[in-house]
């Protein structure tokens, strides 16, 4: 399998990647699949856009909407955070964490990275600066802001009374939801050369999978952060460094007591929760979070094809591959329909049944990084630049 090699400017050099030279003069680039024609059998109807700071930029960044109450919670990278209403797109408030250094100086941007999460009576979002910031929903006022262990590239996951962190040097932190003091912290352990984002964890009877660097899957106790078992599901192989990567970075999925996880260069996987042991595996490898549903698993892998996989055995049901290394984010399952968007700011909405493109819309020229959102009846996506978009089916 290759990496997404237009990247190399963008993700690899600047932010995908924390290493040295990895790359010859020699290397050839994989191109982006020309846009398919696509006849659209309906078109998506935009209810608002709104603008939320200056998005991500060219950062590689998967910070993306939340959704609660008939409320949108979202950020921008900068510290910019809004609340706004699911129906109309009004803002109902508006807060900045970034730190201020004087009254004739700029602010000093909080580089926010994870999140954007709604549970409870709080918001959710880490940062780069290794603080993780709870935010009271109803005004945006700091509720608690804890320094953690290192980056906060994942998404804040809830449970159990604690705020789960997976920070960007492998550690797994369990703050207290109440005040966010640190209740334990467990070392997953990293490999010298790793893809920049970490697996948020999913959480089930008292215990926290999460996804490693290392080309592990990971169960921790949430009561005191005691590793349960492991697993690996990826193992490092190839001639380059690139082709050894294995990192975990997607969240794991489970349903009926089966664990769901991929990993790059790696295996699609499904394993008992209890012990660990695997189940079945299939040899397909990505970044991106995934989906099941109804006895199937919906994927977009590293090359940008999008898949649908049954939960028995793994078996292909159908592959779209019309959308080749245009950088496409997770999909969402949307009103019976695929949607993922891709780096030129489209887009594609894909049949569940038999993977072909239903409709196509350009949105935004800045194109999109995180995942569209489901709110209610509405797709909520965040485009690079900042804009947030509502449509309706």
């Amino acid at each position: 399998m290759q990496l997404r090699k237009t990247l190399l400017v963008g993700w690899v050099s600047v932010a995908l990647l924390s290493g040295c030279s990895l790359f010859n003069s020699e290397e050839d680039v994989v191109k982006m699949s020309p846009l398919p024609k696509v006849e659209n059998q309906f078109t998506p109807t935009k209810v608002w856009s709104t603008s939320v700071g200056d998005g991500v930029g060219d950062f590689y960044s998967h910070l993306r909407p939340a959704w609660q109450d008939n409320t949108i919670f979202a950020a921008d990278r900068f510290g910019i955070v809004k609340s706004l209403d699911a129906d109309s797109g009004k803002e109902n408030w508006k807060v900045n964490l970034s730190e201020k250094t004087g009254f004739f100086s700029k602010n000093r941007p909080a580089l926010l990275s994870g999140g954007v999460t709604a549970a409870g009576s709080h918001i959710y979002v880490g940062s780069e600066k290794a603080i993780v910031y709870a935010l009271n929903s109803a005004d945006g006022t700091v509720a608690w802001q804890t320094k953690v262990a290192g980056e906060a590239l994942s998404r804040p996951v809830v449970s159990d009374g604690l705020v789960i962190i997976h920070t960007g040097n492998g550690m797994l932190q369990g703050l207290s939801e109440a005040d966010g003091t640190i209740q334990w912290t467990a070392n997953l352990d990293m490999p010298t050369l790793s893809l920049r984002g970490e697996s948020a964890p999913a959480t089930a009877f008292g215990a926290a999978i999460v996804g490693g660097d290392n080309g592990r899957v990971s169960a921790v106790l949430m009561k005191e952060g005691q590793l349960i078992w492991q697993q690996r599901i990826s193992q490092p192989s190839g001639a380059t460094e690139i082709d050894r990567l294995s990192d975990v970075d997607t969240t794991p999925i489970i349903v009926d007591g089966v664990v769901y996880a991929l990993a790059y260069n790696g295996n699609l996987v499904a394993m008992d929760l209890r012990s660990g042991q695997i189940m079945w595996k299939r040899d397909v490898g990505s970044i991106n979070d995934f989906i099941v549903d109804a006895g199937h698993i919906y994927m977009v892998d590293q090359d940008d094809r999008v898949m649908a996989l049954d939960t028995q055995g793994g078996v292909s049901l159908w592959r779209q591959s019309d959308l080749l290394h245009r950088n496409l984010t997770a999909p969402v399952l949307y009103n019976g329909y695929i949607v993922v968007g891709d780096s030129e700011g489209y887009l594609h909405w894909i049949n569940t049944t038999d993977g072909r493109f239903v409709a196509q819309q350009k949105v935004d020229s800045s194109g999109f990084l995180a995942a569209p959102i489901v709110a209610s009846d509405k797709l909520v996506v965040q485009a690079k630049g900042g804009e947030v978009y509502s449509f309706t089916r």
